[in-house]
C-alpha cells in the first residue's frame, strides 16, 4: 500500500475518532445543556479542531506539531466547518432530518476535500517526528 492511502486510512480512522469526539460535544450541549444547534455545532467544531490537530500530526501524517502549524490548521477547517454547516442547515431546515443525526451526515460529506487540504498545512516544511 502506498504512503498516500496508508495516510488517508489513518486520516479516515484518527476522523473518526474526533467525530466521536464532536459529536459527544454536541450532544451534551444541544441536548443535556440545551444550547441551540448552531451554537453546540460551533463549540463541538472549534473543540474537535485541537484535538484533530495533535491526532493527525502524530498519527497520520507523522510530522512534528509547531506553532506555526497549529495556527494555520484551522484554515484546513474552513472547507469542512463551511461544509458540514451548510449541510446541517440544509437538513435540519429544509429537510427536516433530526438535529441529533443531522451532523453525522454532514461530516462524511466534507471528508475528501478536508484530508487534501490537511495533508498540504501539516505536510510543509515536512519535519517528520
Amino acid at each position: 500500500m502506498n504512503n498516500r492511502k496508508a495516510e488517508f486510512i489513518r486520516f479516515i480512522v484518527i476522523g473518526g475518532i474526533n467525530t466521536l469526539n464532536y459529536y459527544v460535544v454536541y450532544m451534551l450541549f444541544h441536548y443535556v445543556w440545551n444550547i441551540s444547534y448552531g451554537v453546540s455545532h460551533v463549540v463541538a467544531f472549534a473543540l474537535s479542531m485541537v484535538a484533530s490537530f495533535f491526532l493527525n500530526s502524530y498519527f497520520t501524517f507523522n510530522v512534528k506539531p509547531t506553532l506555526r502549524k497549529f495556527l494555520q490548521f484551522p484554515l484546513t477547517q474552513v472547507v469542512n466547518f463551511t461544509v458540514t454547516t451548510v449541510c446541517i442547515y440544509v437538513l435540519v431546515e429544509q429537510l427536516r432530518v433530526s438535529t441529533a443525526i443531522a451532523p453525522l451526515f454532514a461530516i462524511f460529506i466534507a471528508v475528501p476535500a478536508t484530508f487534501i487540504v490537511t495533508s498540504k498545512i501539516l505536510k510543509q516544511g515536512h519535519s517528520a517526528i
